[in-house]
């Protein structure tokens, strides 16, 4: 897949996709389900994204809480795995920001990326103020040459599909849940960091993963599909995370700290990708560390039992 990150200078080859544009955020059903109507809609056209980094949402309003499902380069990892051939991966950025809808449509769309088609969903707003619809794109189209497929919000046991129910989901402690609404299970992917050693000392090494900028799922004890990405160790295991902020230690910046079963080896530096299956338990202090030691046990092996039954 290759990546393209300005609309102004776009080579011959990279023109005429069929895109689906939107923020992407989690990659869920919905999304899949744009995407597959820009597949379909011109199958002699590669097959592109157009999406923004970063979030609009995080442009508008840095200091919200955070809100994302996954960052960039995890998105284009499951775009990738989706067939996209062209992900239009744009920054926005003030000069975006401030484009009309028909700037948007002229500049970037037509002019810039030289799109043949591109897929919107039915609430897709655009241009300065959000003021652009869905309907006035099939105009855009019409008038400036692009073809315009409008897509229906997918809905799933009578409520829409969203990055919002998803959060939802996921804040509650339901990560199967998130997974029916996502079609894969909801990933925390990012370099394995150095942490406090604490988990060696117990006999229960960790890599430890920041979720800095992440929507925080509910603190507590997971059964997890890990995927090592890269360097010597690449492959899947089976595991326990727990993601929080250590209150047995007086933590203070939540992360997520991954024990991988039947795995000896270093992750420093490598890129991990942690997929939460079941919650197991909330965050929990302890009179000392047999207490906890005991307690991780019971964990990992409530873990193994899940995982293999999945």
């Amino acid at each position: 897949m290759q990546i393209i990150r300005d609309f102004q200078f776009v080579e011959p080859q990279d023109r005429g996709a069929s895109a689906a544009i939107g923020n992407f955020d989690g990659v869920h059903i919905g999304h899949q389900s744009v995407i597959d109507l820009a597949r379909s809609a011109r199958p002699d056209a590669p097959l592109g994204i157009l999406t923004f980094e970063p979030h609009p949402r995080e442009y508008f309003a840095p200091d919200a809480p955070p809100f994302r499902l996954m960052r960039g380069n995890a998105r284009a990892h499951r775009l990738e795995k989706l067939g996209v051939q062209k992900l239009y991966e744009l920054p926005f950025n003030a000069a975006l920001a401030g484009l009309t809808p028909e700037e948007f449509a002229r500049l970037v769309i037509c002019d810039g990326l030289g799109l043949s088609h591109v897929v919107v969903g039915a609430d897709f707003c655009f241009g300065k103020g959000r003021s652009g619809s869905a309907r006035d794109m099939v105009r855009f189209g019409r008038d400036m040459g692009f073809g315009v497929t409008v897509a229906n919000l997918m809905e799933r046991s009578e409520n829409v599909v969203s990055s919002t129910a998803i959060r939802t989901a996921l804040s509650e402690g339901r990560p199967r849940d998130a997974a029916a609404m996502l079609g894969h299970w909801h990933r925390i992917e990012g370099k394995v960091i150095g942490g406090e050693q604490r988990g060696r000392e117990l006999g229960f090494p960790t890599a430890n993963l920041s979720i800095e900028g992440l929507h925080q799922p509910k603190f507590g004890v997971y059964a997890v599909l890990v995927d090592v990405l890269d360097g010597p160790h690449q492959g899947s295991f089976l595991g326990a995370a727990s993601v929080g902020t250590r209150p047995m230690f007086k933590g203070e910046v939540p992360n997520i700290e991954t024990f991988l079963f039947d795995f000896s080896g270093d992750l420093y530096g490598a890129t991990l990708s942690v997929g939460l299956v079941e919650y197991l338990r909330p965050e929990m202090t302890f009179d000392g560390l047999d207490g906890l030691i005991e307690q991780m046990h019971a964990d990992c092996d409530r873990a193994r039992k899940i995982l293999a039954a999945r």
